[in-house]
């Protein structure tokens, strides 16, 4: 079990309409982050050294954007940078909802909120169809707006979503 309280005084959150903004190593994001398909333990044990001031960081290096809903059943991770398969813009490097909102309408509001710190960058994301629970994975943000725009060479979709100048 992780002990939140004395970990989330240290930590400024800020929040916008449903989404909260929390910093990389919030104890609450990390603690829905081992929930999600992406979740790897480090062989080292790093994650359960108390000691480890990195072991509830969930996003890695960079400008990101850390959002848990203000229920604690969504999480959302922007990550901004380059990427080697599609190119320029802002990464959705996790999404996961276990709360009764539609998903579709969280990623709506989360692509609003990184539109505001990021006006200019696509949104683009990462679903692997081998993992993801649903007969067509990647649904929720089609649901949302975004497109299919390719194929990894390790077989994961790759959506996507621009601003057109109107979501800000």
């Amino acid at each position: 079990m992780i002990d939140l309280e004395p970990c989330t005084a240290m930590f400024s959150v800020t929040e916008m309409g449903y989404w909260l903004s929390v910093p990389d190593g919030d104890p609450r994001a990390f603690a829905f982050y081992k929930r999600h398909y992406n979740y790897r333990d480090y062989k080292d044990g790093r994650r359960n050294r108390h000691g480890n001031p990195s072991r509830f960081l969930i996003m890695g290096p960079g400008n990101k954007l850390v959002l848990l809903g203000n229920d604690e059943r969504a999480l959302f991770g922007w990550r901004r940078g380059i990427d080697a398969s599609q190119g320029y813009g802002v990464s959705c490097t996790i999404f996961r909802n276990e709360g009764e909102r539609l998903s579709s309408d969280l990623i709506k509001e989360a692509d609003q909120l990184a539109w505001q710190r990021w006006p200019e960058r696509r949104h683009f994301t990462y679903v692997n169809p081998c993992v993801v629970k649903s007969s067509n994975p990647g649904y929720c943000f089609i649901k949302a707006g975004w497109r299919k725009c390719g194929l990894t060479k390790g077989g994961l979709i790759i959506l996507e979503i621009e601003n057109d100048g109107t979501k800000q």
